[in-house]
């Protein structure tokens, strides 16, 4: 169930539930995807891959697959001389970060299972793939280093020998360095002095995940003429472009990147690929089109991954409840190379582990870790759920050392709705917000007193299942912005977005904008934006985008960026528009501009009836037989918009946890989340993506882990072995909007894309040990499967763990990899 607050705006369309005009083509199988573009005479290519994590490579047999019915060639590096190409890397997070070249395909050893030996060329994608099981591999296999702590010690094996060290980068910020707060050590030390403070400290896990979106990656590179042409299901078909030019060295105006329909992304689909690459230069020396489609296990062993990481936590607190000091140690595994913007993910987190609350001293460090595992980067959030995280379950951890209850402890510490603006403790200014409100209107809907009520009823009574309630009340900064924060932070590229309007002959409206949809409901929103500015009907706007020659200029989406920046940019040239218009206006209706008002799609002379609608003004630009001199017959329009600031959605998500201590199931009884994401554009994309993110988030909590063995291979790399939930699973959700508009944007939107993945881990498992922390349970790792919650409820009992009973994929029983020797999952 999603209600929704009433619009705050008169337009028609601004708040209407308008059903995505996108979606007829995407569910009626008139969609186009990438796999589904194949020019004549196209080549298909297989790529080899490892088995092993780390090898040195002795030799490579191609003769047999070379022979293989339809295959055109058999490729190394060495073939397509591209031993000197390495994939980008966006963000040096330090001067002195250690960055591995990562080849397009091996150069002498192996680095991860799955990393890329040779390219198999055939003329159907079936041929290739056979071929490439024919391609004869020799390796000298080596221990392969997988413990990232372990890993980032003096005097461990080395991943990358000629680097040194393990340790990528280690980035830290802390308050008083920064002059934004207090020293964090003088309040802990302070803390660790005073019998009336306490110091909390824990560990916390954030396992490896694997973004599961449904369209598997794919590349066509067609170099017929003088362009080359790439179809990429990518989230950053702008992107792609420049890092062709940057990788490649093809000049950037010879290259057009189209990103077509695209199912899914989460930040699975922000990188640039030693696929696409290799179907550039193989495009090239052949004079080909070529074409990659991955299969679904492919997809999962080398797609990027995401998250893991170490926490470990210190927070000093008065026993008063008040918080003194967060001190915070991350170890982040990067893989066994470094992503597009991997390194800087975790530091994308740094500025949120202080979250709602006034903290007066914080310090961060974080060190990146290689080990021979498929490299880590961006996924829904990026960053921002593992400080979420952190910050909310050790929220709970401080209420129980205390005996306090968790939401009013949190009550105690947040910001007020009258203290915004609000500099924290990292130096971020959040605009405005309203804890209190979405808080409230949570527990009502919850009947949080209510389920306390019946959770002491459940304890008193000895119920085999326990009731337990999570809470997480969680801000993010959303929009990736601005580009001056970015460039502070050594990032690769800007925050802006651009776009453009283009008024037609007829009264139609074009826009074109750099933003790329996969799966948002762009061309929805933007079109109600748009029709309002302007006043002219939805149904007259068309939305373009995903193409670099349609739309030149742009930054692609991720980070909640789209509406904050993206249709910001549309706002800005709509009112271009306008303005020209209005000159025309006055020209035609012999008034002065001054004179002239413009509502509802028309433009009046004051106090009369005389007006012209903006359609009759394009058409009378189009014909120009009478404007304004010295202005030119158009009123197309552009804009590049670059905000001052972030925005700072939040919310409370509060959920009712029912877990069997016989058998250490887990169900997921009821979800409440109140979000305020400031305006709303459109109810209905907005309960899809909040409810989306819930259901990732809430895998996060439950269901998924990415599990390697001893060897470092992916030992669950299909959807036979890697849980995802499916709409079973899940309870249906109450979720509610309220609003306090952002002050950065004319709109006052502030973003929801991220929001649900954000808050609602923690919130789960919160919940999950709030059912059995009585019963001397004070952390389970995630994924808390039914196997995992059993085994730590018979050590706190003093039980042997080994004997479980038997684990099935109900929700909470996602299979979990389990030492024996070590149920609780903590790293040694």
């Amino acid at each position: 169930m999603t209600t929704t607050a009433e619009p705050t705006t008169p337009n028609p369309e601004i708040g209407r539930a308008r059903v995505r005009k996108e979606d007829e083509r995407l569910i009626t199988g008139r969609s186009r995807y990438t796999d589904s573009i194949t020019p004549q005479g196209t080549l298909h290519i297989a790529v080899v891959r490892s088995t092993i994590a780390r090898a040195t490579i002795t030799s490579i047999d191609k003769s047999e697959a070379e022979s293989a019915p339809g295959v055109h060639g058999v490729f190394t590096a060495a073939d397509l001389d591209a031993e000197g190409v390495g994939m980008p890397c966006a963000w040096p997070i330090t001067p002195d970060q250690k960055a591995p070249q990562r080849p397009v395909l091996a150069l002498g050893r192996v680095n991860f299972s799955g990393e890329g030996v040779a390219v198999v060329v055939a003329r159907s994608a079936a041929a290739a793939r056979d071929a490439a099981e024919l391609v004869e591999v020799d390796y000298e296999p080596l221990d392969p280093v997988l413990d990232m702590e372990a890993a980032a010690q003096d005097g461990a094996d080395l991943v990358h020998p000629d680097l040194g060290s393990n340790v990528s980068a280690t980035w830290v910020f802390d308050s008083a360095a920064a002059g934004t707060g207090e020293n964090v050590d003088d309040a802990i030390a302070a803390a660790e002095s005073d019998p009336d403070q306490v110091v909390v400290r824990r560990r916390f896990r954030q396992q490896r995940l694997i973004p599961g979106f449904m369209e598997p990656r794919s590349c066509v590179v067609d170099p017929t003429g003088e362009q080359i042409t790439i179809w990429s299901a990518t989230q950053v078909p702008h992107i792609l472009r420049t890092m062709t030019t940057v990788t490649l060295g093809v000049p950037e105006s010879k290259l057009r990147v189209i990103a077509p329909d695209v199912g899914g992304g989460f930040g699975g689909k922000i990188g640039v690929l030693p696929e696409e690459m290799l179907c550039v230069l193989l495009a090239q020396k052949l004079n080909r089109p070529i074409k990659w489609t991955e299969t679904r296990s492919e997809c999962m062993l080398t797609a990027h991954h995401s998250r893991d990481q170490i926490q470990d936590l210190v927070m000093s607190v008065r026993k008063d409840g008040t918080i003194t000091g967060f001190d915070i140690h991350l170890y982040a595994d990067m893989g066994a190379y470094l992503g597009l913007v991997g390194p800087g993910v975790p530091i994308l987190g740094a500025f949120m582990f202080n979250a709602i609350y006034k903290i007066p001293a914080l310090k961060f460090t974080c060190s990146n870790v290689f080990t021979n595992k498929t490299l880590t980067d961006a996924y829904r959030g990026a960053g921002r759920p593992e400080a979420t995280f952190a910050i909310e379950r050790m929220m709970d951890e401080v209420a129980a050392e205390l005996g306090r209850d968790p939401m009013e402890l949190r009550e105690q510490n947040w910001i007020n709705h009258d203290e915004f603006p609000f500099t924290t403790v990292v130096g971020l200014t959040y605009d405005t917000g309203n804890y209190e409100q979405a808080t409230d209107r949570a527990m009502e809907l919850f009947d949080y007193a209510g389920l306390r009520r019946e959770q002491e009823e459940r304890r008193r009574n000895g119920d085999p299942v326990q009731l337990g309630i999570g809470i997480s009340t969680f801000t993010e900064m959303c929009g990736l912005a601005p580009s001056r924060v970015l460039g502070s932070l050594d990032y690769g590229a800007g925050g802006w977005e651009a776009a453009s309007i283009r008024m037609l002959a007829t009264g139609q409206v074009e826009v074109t904008t750099g933003t790329s949809a996969h799966g948002q409901g762009h061309e929805t929103a933007f079109s109600q934006i748009v029709a309002d500015k302007l006043g002219v009907g939805f149904d007259d706007v068309e939305i373009l985008h995903g193409d670099t020659q349609v739309s030149p200029k742009g930054l692609d989406t991720y980070g909640s960026r789209s509406l904050a920046v993206g249709g910001i940019a549309i706002v800005n040239a709509a009112d271009k528009v306008i303005e020209k218009a209005k000159r025309i206006a006055a020209h035609l209706l012999e008034a002065s501009e001054d004179d002239l008002e413009f509502e509802a799609g028309r433009f009046s002379v004051k106090g009369t009836d005389q007006g012209k609608t903006i359609q009759e003004i394009a058409f009378a630009t189009f014909m120009a037989h009478d404007y304004p001199e010295g202005m030119e017959p158009s009123l197309d329009s552009e804009s590049v918009f670059d905000p001052e600031n972030f925005s700072y959605p939040h919310g409370t998500h509060l959920c009712a946890m029912e877990v069997d201590t016989e058998t250490g199931r887990v169900t997921l009884r009821r979800y409440v989340c109140v979000d305020d994401i400031g305006t709303v554009i459109n109810p209905l994309i907005v309960e899809g993506q909040v409810h989306g993110g819930l259901a990732q988030g809430i895998a996060q909590a439950l269901f998924e882990e990415a599990n390697y063995d001893d060897q470092g291979t992916l030992v669950n790399a299909t959807f036979v072995d890697y849980t995802l939930p499916s709409a079973a699973d899940l309870p249906s959700f109450t979720t509610e909007t309220v609003s306090t508009p952002s002050t950065t944007n004319p709109l006052g939107v502030k973003g929801v894309g991220e929001a649900g993945t954000i808050a609602s881990t923690p919130a789960i498992v919160n919940g999950v040990l709030d059912a059995v922390r009585h019963l001397g349970v004070d952390d389970i790792e995630m994924p808390t499967t039914s196997q995992r919650v059993w085994r730590a409820l018979q050590l706190a009992k003093g039980k042997n763990p080994e004997q479980t009973p038997s684990d099935t994929h109900s929700p909470g029983a996602g299979l979990g990899s389990i030492d024996p020797n070590n149920p609780k999952g903590e790293v040694q």
